[in-house]
């Protein structure tokens, strides 16, 4: 009876009022409906932090772009006493925080120190399992590597090769390790 009475006046109420009633309540039950999604599926603060770091990531990268891009093409170097383009303390930093590649030719020239690691390249059929450039803060150097290993052969061995990156070749798209100083 006391739900009949309730229904009863809300059929007296106008027109008005009810839709304004109706839209508040469909209002309240979407918000907290993305309320419960949000707590469940959510991880927003996340996704922006991630977002952020991507975007950083982005805009160095960029910038690292920008400076190979004005970078004479052929072989930059860290030292004098050679024709070639000689790099400043900075952009011998950037470069190496920019270059990604090392030659098969950087690889054959530092081979030539190591005869393990040069042994098993030969064996394994050229093949490199892992490459590195990164920059040493502390002692202001680049230094590149790669690791060997004849896991594929038979050979339960693996052997990495590293040194300081003297220079660098510059083709005017990227960089790459030119001779890596292993001694």
């Amino acid at each position: 009876m006391i739900k009949e009475n309730f229904l009863y006046k809300i059929r007296e109420l106008p027109e008005f009022i009810r839709q304004i009633a109706g839209l508040t309540i469909l209002i309240i039950f979407i918000i907290s409906s993305f309320f419960v999604l949000d707590v469940i599926f959510g991880q927003g603060d996340e996704l922006v932090k991630k977002m952020k770091i991507e975007e950083e990531r982005i805009a160095q990268e960029k910038k690292l772009s920008e400076l190979i891009s004005k970078l004479p093409s052929g072989i930059l170097v860290t030292f004098d006493g050679t024709n070639h383009y000689k790099l400043t303390d900075e952009v011998y930093e950037q470069v190496c925080k920019a270059t990604k590649l090392i030659p098969q030719r950087a690889i054959m020239g530092a081979n030539f120190l190591n005869f393990r690691a040069h042994e098993i390249y030969t064996i394994n059929g050229n093949k490199i399992d892992d490459t590195f450039v990164k920059w040493d803060k502390d002692k202001k150097k680049c230094f590149a590597g790669f690791t060997v290993s004849g896991n594929n052969v038979g050979v339960d061995e693996s052997v990495a090769v590293s040194g300081e990156a003297l220079s660098f070749l510059s083709t005017g798209i990227d960089t790459r390790v030119y001779f890596i100083k292993n001694f």
